[in-house]
């Protein structure tokens, strides 16, 4: 049972959340053979406030 975990900033619509998971999933078993059934992939989001890049909250980032 392959497990994908994604952690990533927060803003993105369901929509687009949807279509990251089928395409991850597609991918993991186009690339394992796994069935994707068995394929889990779980998402963090995290809030602006929570993630710094060099030091910079990504909240402050423009």
């Amino acid at each position: 049972m392959p497990f994908v975990h994604i952690e990533l900033v927060e803003g993105r619509s369901p929509e687009q959340l949807k279509k990251m998971v089928e395409d991850v999933t597609a991918a993991v078993v186009n690339n394992t053979g796994a069935p994707a059934e068995h394929v889990h992939v779980i998402l963090n989001e995290m809030k602006k406030d929570n993630y710094a890049v060099a030091g910079t909250l990504v909240s402050d980032q423009k």
